[in-house]
Formats: C-alpha cells, structure tokens, sequence
C-alpha cells in the first residue's frame, strides 16, 4: 500500500493518525517532531509524510521546506495537517511545495483518502 511517516509533537493525534493508516494497510513510522523526522526519514523512506505545523524544535513549515530542498526528499509527498486554517496558512503550505492541507479537527477518513490517493500517485501503491 505505501510507507507513511506520521510527525506529531501530540502523541494521541500521532498515534490516531498511525492506527488508522495501519489498519488502511500502509507501513507506518512516527517521529515526535520536524527534527525527529529530518533525522529519521532517510531509514524509513516514506512515499506520504503527514506533518503537524505547529511543534517544538523544529515546525512543519520549516521541515517541509527542507525536505523540499533536498534532493533527495523533495520526491516525498507531504500533508500538512494544522489548526491554522486561514488562507494565508494554506497558501503558505502550497507555496513551499506540500502536496495537501488538512486542518484540524479532521476526519479520519478523509485524511487516510487523501494519503492513500498521494501514494498512488507516487506509483508505491
């Protein structure tokens, strides 16, 4: 189905999120926050990063301009999923080059929907 690493500094929101891809059928690993993941995501490989905005060390805005600037991980499709839902945020979100913007509280489903369809496209279904 796909890898997908979920990055939460909230652990009942990562591990929410991680149960329900888990039980859709995707490899799923966790990482507890933007350097978490930059540290991490090379091992794990994911085809999906979900990615809180708002986290201790490091935020989701900088981490996903990171990863868009690296060569190596600008492939990897990326969700960011935040209570800020203003339309600043969202451009903001799009003009770095993530892939989709969830805010919170969200829908399981949908948001497992939007991973599952990212994966496809990435050809790791």
């Amino acid at each position: 189905m796909g890898r997908v690493l979920v990055v939460d500094d909230d652990e009942v929101i990562r591990q929410l999120i991680a149960v329900n891809l888990t039980l859709e059928g995707f490899e799923v690993a966790t990482a507890c926050d933007g350097q978490d993941c930059l540290d991490r995501v090379h091992d794990i490989d994911p085809d999906v990063i979900t990615l809180d905005v708002m986290m201790p060390r490091l935020d989701g805005w900088e981490t996903a301009t990171r990863l868009r600037s690296d060569p190596s991980t600008r492939h990897i499709k990326v969700v960011l999923i935040t209570a800020r839902a203003q339309e600043e945020d969202r451009r903001r979100g799009l003009g770095i080059g993530v892939d989709a913007y969830v805010t919170k509280p969200f829908d399981p489903a949908e948001l497992i929907q939007i991973v599952r369809e990212l994966a496809e496209s990435d050809g790791s279904a």
